[in-house]
């Protein structure tokens, strides 16, 4: 009997009928085009709001992969909805959502498990958690057929984040990308948020993780998937690859016209 993680925020961030995801999911790669093309994407920093809020921005890093292949793709998310000290892999044999099933690649999950200390396969952090699900249309969008690797942090502590970074430097290929699923600053007004957005994406477009973490653990900037982020930035720092640039950046404000407590989303690229 085939395990499928089946759709679980469909309807609610993003439409659960086919033809109207299909439509808006053109829409937003149709006006969020990059002013310039990048060479050999390797990963990409994602929000992961409902797509009327942080769709576009997240369709400026989508739509850098647009067209191309990849044979896997891994996806790192935060846990929202439950605490566990640990990294969890979904063990079944696939993610669905309204555009189809997506294959887990086992081999990978298998080597990314055993070269973890601290990764695991596990249902915590799978069961209803929408920062990881809310990629996985853009993906069925932008690519042909691939394998997907899920992963959510449970904890996001710099000893799991260099674990996970140290496993997926020794399992990944040239035909990997690495999905990095964060929202920015949540519920300021829209004038303290840029101020602590800004510092996040100064220290992305400089490709300094460390700091990056500094920042949030002292509250000078806010980032739900920082974990996600600096894993997958020190995965590639691993494998001696650090072009990165930003993308794009905005807020909920920018929708709703409420500036009196936004949350914040950027998007970023990962290159050779």
């Amino acid at each position: 009997m085939k395990e499928v993680r089946k759709p679980a925020v469909a309807g609610m961030f993003y439409p659960a009928n086919v033809e109207e995801l299909e439509n808006q999911l053109q829409l937003m790669f149709d006006v969020s085009k990059p002013e310039k093309e990048f060479g050999r994407v390797r990963g990409i920093i994602s929000p992961h709001a409902g797509y009327i809020y942080s769709g576009k921005t997240a369709a400026y890093a989508y739509n850098t992969i647009k067209g191309k292949h990849y044979d896997t793709v891994v996806v790192i998310s935060p846990s929202h909805r439950e605490y566990f000290y640990g990294t969890s892999i979904y063990n079944g044999d696939a993610y669905s959502t309204p555009l189809g099933e997506i294959e887990i690649d086992k081999p990978m999950t298998e080597k990314i498990v055993a070269k973890g200390q601290f990764v695991a396969f596990r249902i915590e952090g799978h069961r209803e958690e929408h920062a990881l699900e809310v990629q996985l249309p853009f993906l069925q969008k932008a690519l042909d057929n691939f394998k997907l690797v899920p992963i959510v942090m449970g904890d996001q502590s710099k000893e799991l984040i260099n674990d996970l970074a140290e496993s997926l430097a020794k399992s990944i290929d040239d035909s990997t990308l690495i999905v990095a699923s964060s929202d920015l600053s949540h519920f300021h007004s829209k004038e303290i948020a840029w101020k602590l957005d800004s510092r996040v994406l100064e220290r992305v477009g400089n490709f300094d993780y460390n700091s990056l973490l500094g920042d949030i653990a002292i509250g000078a900037s806010e980032a739900c998937g920082g974990g996600p982020i600096a894993a997958m930035m020190k995965t590639f720092d691993l494998l001696g690859i650090r072009n990165i640039e930003v993308l794009a950046h905005s807020d909920s404000g920018d929708v709703t016209g409420d500036n009196s407590e936004v949350v914040g989303y950027m998007s970023a690229v990962v290159y050779e």
